[in-house]
């Protein structure tokens, strides 16, 4: 397979690409959430905008991630939504019809990654191995998720991959937060981070939407 013989008309893997650019260099922080439930949806939403991150990353790790995805798409259509943990073809297809603007896998199989190519939507792959990275390449990619990125290597494993892999930027996610966050966004092939720090879970149980916003506020600060 080539790597446009199955992507949408007009919708080329370049094209993609610079959605997905243009997506993360907007965000720099991508908060990756879990629902737990249902009415933390909107609250939580509004929380982490006030804060200034407005790019969020929906995972279906709970039986809110589709809802949360079409409820955001509705009634917040000034944030940019995407779907995260989309594991196969079927999940590719419910997010879709959900109206995510992104994709974001934990991992990467042939399957999905030919999906991807066929997509609309960006998607942007997780590895954790140069391996991975060569799979995704074949077909056209040129950025990806390094998850989970401390216990791949962190950083110093975002340097070796820039020697063989000069045009592939990443989006490390897991185990980032606010004492190595400078370090990863400090890299030249990092275009964003994923994490989970600025909205403690604890602190939505309890509905603490100031200390969210507040917290949001102060990751991306760390950055200017």
């Amino acid at each position: 397979m080539t790597t446009h013989e199955h992507s949408q008309p007009g919708i080329s893997m370049a094209d993609k690409i610079a959605q997905i650019d243009r997506i993360c260099g907007e965000a720099r922080i991508l908060p990756v959430i879990t629902i737990a439930r249902e009415e933390d949806i909107l609250p939580l939403a509004d929380a982490l905008a006030a804060g200034g991150l407005k790019t969020l990353e929906i995972t279906l790790r709970s039986e809110h991630g589709l809802k949360a995805i079409r409820m955001l798409r509705e009634q917040r259509p000034e944030l940019c939504i995407g779907a995260g943990t989309v594991l196969d073809r079927a999940m590719l297809k419910a997010v879709e019809a959900a109206g995510a603007q992104f994709i974001v896998t934990p991992g990467c199989t042939q399957d999905i990654l030919e999906a991807g190519v066929e997509s609309a939507l960006p998607l942007l792959p997780g590895i954790s191995s140069a391996s991975e990275i060569m799979m995704g390449y074949a077909l056209g990619y040129r950025r990806f998720k390094l998850f989970p990125a401390e216990i791949s290597g962190g950083v110093a494993a975002i340097k070796a991959f820039g020697g063989p892999f000069g045009e592939v930027r990443f989006c490390p996610t897991g185990g980032v937060n606010e004492s190595n966050l400078k370090s990863y966004m400090s890299q030249p092939n990092v275009m964003c981070v994923g994490g989970t720090w600025m909205f403690n879970s604890e602190w939505v149980k309890n509905r603490d939407w100031a200390r969210i916003q507040a917290c949001s506020a102060e990751a991306l600060a760390l950055l200017d």
